[in-house]
């Protein structure tokens, strides 16, 4: 059940493009963990925010089915890109086959594999990081792709709410929530950025880098 704010919400911000509500009815019809999408409120967001920044470069952390990808890189400027990369193999053919439908070929590359493993190799500088990948790796995640981003450059990561978990003490195996909480700590005392927790959805930082 939608809350009486949140349908009014939908109500009055632009309709969810079609592309995006036929990938959000495939991702919950066949994919494992579809609550993981975006969704038409975290996504206009995060298109608006991308066309605010206008981005040459974007990175994001965690492709799943590309609902974020597709929203971040409406707003991307004449020639830019967008890197994604997913860990599950299994996840590509439906992410490929929506950034087909959305017109996105020329613009997102989607790479396969650890993030940890393939962020130190990519080239350049990135005007907006989106980090919404394995939880427990959120702090390692943010360390090695601080250097990667452009003095003034923006990076969000999603889920820094996480259910209200971040209010309690974790559980010995939780080290999804544990994850989180350390995050969340690294970025209350990181000096070198400024930042702002949204309420949005479970929670979206967003950090701008000085």
């Amino acid at each position: 059940m939608l809350s009486g704010s949140y349908r009014y919400i939908l109500e009055h911000i632009d309709r969810e493009e079609e592309v995006l509500q036929e990938l959000y009815r495939e991702t919950n019809l066949k994919v494992p963990g579809a609550r993981m999408l975006s969704g038409h409120l975290q996504g206009k967001t995060l298109s608006m925010i991308s066309k605010m920044i206008q981005p040459e470069k974007i990175l994001e952390i965690g492709t799943f089915t590309g609902y974020s990808a597709i929203c971040l890189a409406r707003g991307l400027r004449e020639g830019g890109k967008l890197i994604t990369i997913e860990k599950d193999d299994e996840l590509e053919p439906i992410a490929r086959k929506y950034f087909h439908k959305a017109g996105m070929d020329n613009k997102i590359i989607l790479l396969i594999g650890s993030a940890l493993d393939m962020i130190p190799s990519l080239e350049g500088s990135f005007d907006l990081v989106f980090i919404d990948a394995d939880k427990r790796e959120y702090a390692e995640y943010y360390n090695i792709v601080f250097e990667k981003v452009r003095s003034g450059g923006f990076i969000i990561a999603d889920n820094t709410l996480w259910n209200g978990k971040i209010f309690q003490s974790p559980l010995p195996r939780d080290a999804q929530s544990q994850g989180i909480i350390n995050f969340n700590e690294l970025i209350r005392t990181d000096s070198r950025i400024e930042k702002v927790i949204l309420p949005l959805r479970d929670g979206m930082t967003v950090i701008r880098k000085y």
